[in-house]
């Protein structure tokens, strides 16, 4: 076996299209789009990506075949917020070895040694949460849009080479037609009586108030998680670019105290299956009609709920429960989704895990952040013990 760092354009390609390879034969498996895997190691369409803060490499065998594939990352902006200075590794792939599997392990850590590091999390991305990060551990469906989907013996690479959990991450399935606890309505029409509270979808033609919307409740809801940074409102503006092609107005949610935004719950229509399925990697033409085709005909079934916010002040006053409500009698009437896939829970936040469960949500799917520390002497804390 041979390493090599990914310099040009053919290691790049390589790096892309060696997972096509390795999951040919798995049903489940959905190739990702080409862009939004390399996008992370170019400066130009990931802000946190410069020469100083990304490698990555590949493994071959002894005939120059691909066997597996990993990257390393230094975030400045949340590589300091742990007790030690903490890399990520990512996009790990790789055949069923565990002496190949360790042989990336083994780069990757020496390598971000290098950068001044004393661990690494991994699976991660470069960048935000919502993106490439955790390990699939249970749950083995098709993958939601730029979510990880590995084989099930990632697991003991992960955990035989020293890894510790160091949170979980679930997302919860929710059959859209299937009612909710009475309980639930009798909250939600109590706070509905209340009119200083108001629950509305967004428009398209309004952007930019929902925009400023979110990104002041984002800033004051996620602010204190750890791992957590506020966003600009350039960082925003970007978000909202990216969703604007895909956005349904159906399925993106605003509470209102006074007219003011105290909440959001956002979806969007499940990109892998509204759109990424079709596209092997690179959009074309024909996808991008069938995207249109999708939209307009209701053909996807899955809504993903991206993120859900809520100012501090008024949470534990029923009106996450509210907007759900809210939420779900429109929907039963005005549009044709089935289910709703709630995406990135983590274990170290009940609330969210709690509204989850409260609606009858199951898990779905459980994705494992893992942590490996350099100095082995160090005992390890969980992400709740920090």
């Amino acid at each position: 076996m041979k390493l090599s760092e990914v310099t040009n354009a053919e290691q790049a390609k390589r790096f892309i299209l060696f997972p096509v390879e390795l999951y040919k034969d798995d049903p489940n498996y959905i190739r990702p789009l080409d862009a939004d895997v390399e996008g992370v190691f170019h400066s130009k369409t990931n802000k946190y990506c410069n020469d100083d803060t990304t490698a990555r490499w590949l493994l071959y065998d002894d005939d120059d075949k691909v066997i597996g594939r990993i990257a390393a990352f230094v975030n400045a902006s949340t590589s300091s917020i742990y007790e030690q200075p903490t890399g990520g590794i990512g996009f790990f792939e790789c055949i069923n070895n565990k002496e190949a599997a360790f042989k990336l392990f083994d780069t990757a850590r020496t390598w971000l040694k290098e950068q001044g590091m004393e661990a690494m999390n991994g699976p991660v991305n470069l960048g935000s949460r919502e993106r490439w990060w955790g390990l699939l551990v249970d749950g083995f469906h098709p993958p939601c849009y730029c979510s990880n989907y590995n084989p099930p013996w990632y697991r003991n690479f992960f955990e035989e080479y020293g890894f510790k959990v160091f949170f979980k991450q679930y997302t919860y399935l929710r059959t859209i037609s299937r009612p909710l606890k009475d309980i639930y309505y009798k909250i939600a029409d109590r706070i509905r009586r209340n009119s200083d509270y108001s629950f509305k979808t967004i428009e398209i033609n309004r952007i930019q108030k929902y925009i400023d919307d979110f990104h002041q409740v984002y800033n004051e809801a996620w602010i204190n998680h750890e791992g957590v940074s506020s966003m600009s409102k350039a960082d925003v503006h970007d978000l909202f670019d990216t969703l604007k092609p895909v956005i349904d107005e159906k399925i993106a949610w605003f509470t209102y105290y006074r007219d003011q935004p105290v909440g959001f719950f956002l979806c969007i229509p499940e990109l892998n299956e509204l759109l990424v399925r079709y596209a092997n990697g690179k959009p074309t033409i024909a996808t991008k009609l069938r995207l249109l085709y999708n939209k307009l005909t209701g053909s996807c079934k899955t809504m993903y709920g991206l993120i859900f916010g809520m100012i501090p002040s008024f949470q534990k006053k029923g009106l996450e429960v509210a907007m759900i409500v809210a939420a779900e009698e429109y929907l039963k009437k005005h549009s044709s989704y089935r289910y709703i896939q709630m995406n990135w829970i983590g274990d170290f936040n009940p609330r969210m895990m709690s509204v989850a469960e409260q609606i009858e949500a199951e898990v779905y799917k459980t994705h494992t952040t893992y942590r490996y520390l350099f100095d082995r002497t160090i005992e390890f804390r969980r992400h709740h013990d920090i």
